[in-house]
């Protein structure tokens, strides 16, 4: 039985601020996150990606803020139920709260705070022929370690932020060769990310391929080639040891997505009551 005043459910960012926000007030508090590690999405998804909208940092790696959030959070001295899902919520007769993980390890506070965020991701996989037998040998859905991609040919599939991002990153840094693929004319990325991809494909860093998809993998135990399907023209072979397919990560909320009376409240949405 683990006993705290205030119990987080979600180690991110959020999460791991809260912990100072309480100490200050002297309420001590403990975590409860799915993943192994603290600091969600930037830990585990992007640690090595620089983040821009976090106040006071015009550039930030992920792993960075986690690990600031961290040393900041020490002198309270939270405790941390990692690697184990919440799964179960009751409210006791003494008003206070029970959470019980898939493990069973059970904890009590009377307060319980959801810092969840959108969840666990995880990723949509395309039907491609062999594509699960890839995975973890050449084809990647989010970068952990961007030094692994070091002077490396490296295929980029994605038209939102993350994809735009890591292919600028990639471009100026570590690849020696970066493919940038998007089945559509329109990213969905900010404005100047865009423009800074379309410059660095203006000078040859970047190799843009747009209204195309990777439809077609191939390699001998390992990724050695990706065929891409256009609009427009000739399908294209790709020599590359790397595709990472960053779109299409799918939030999951698990058991904590259906605790309580869903009902609208104040802020328009579907909050949880309890």
């Amino acid at each position: 039985m683990i006993q705290t005043d205030i119990l987080i459910i979600g180690a991110g960012p959020v999460g791991l601020f809260t912990v100072f926000e309480a100490g200050l007030l002297k309420l001590r508090c403990h975590l409860i996150d799915a993943l192994p590690i603290p600091g969600g999405q930037c830990a585990e998804i992007y640690p090595k990606k620089p983040i821009y909208d976090i106040p006071a940092y015009p550039e930030i790696l992920a792993g960075d803020l986690i690990n600031n959030l961290l040393k900041q959070i020490e002198p309270f001295k939270p405790g941390f139920t990692l690697g184990e899902p919440a799964v179960q919520l009751e409210k006791l007769d003494n008003g206070h709260f029970e959470v019980t993980t898939k493990q069973g390890t059970v904890h009590r506070a009377p307060v319980v705070a959801i810092a969840g965020g959108l969840g666990v991701f995880v990723p949509r996989r395309p039907k491609i022929e062999d594509l699960q037998r890839f995975e973890e040998k050449g084809i990647a859905y989010f970068i952990k370690d961007p030094e692994k991609y070091k002077g490396e040919k490296v295929v980029i599939s994605g038209g939102g932020d993350s994809a735009l991002d890591w292919a600028i990153f990639m471009a100026d840094n570590f690849a020696s060769d970066v493919t940038l693929v998007h089945r559509s004319k329109n990213f969905r990325a900010h404005p100047d990310s865009v423009q800074k991809a379309f410059d660095l494909a203006n000078t040859g860093k970047i190799k843009l391929h747009l209204d195309s998809e990777v439809y077609k993998i191939n390699g001998n135990g390992k990724l050695d080639t990706v065929t891409l399907k256009r609009k427009e023209g000739d399908d294209v072979q790709i020599a590359t040891k790397h595709w990472l397919r960053l779109l299409c990560l799918t939030p999951i909320l698990r058991p904590i997505g259906h605790w309580g009376n869903r009902k609208k409240c104040h802020c328009g949405q579907q909050c949880i009551g309890l």
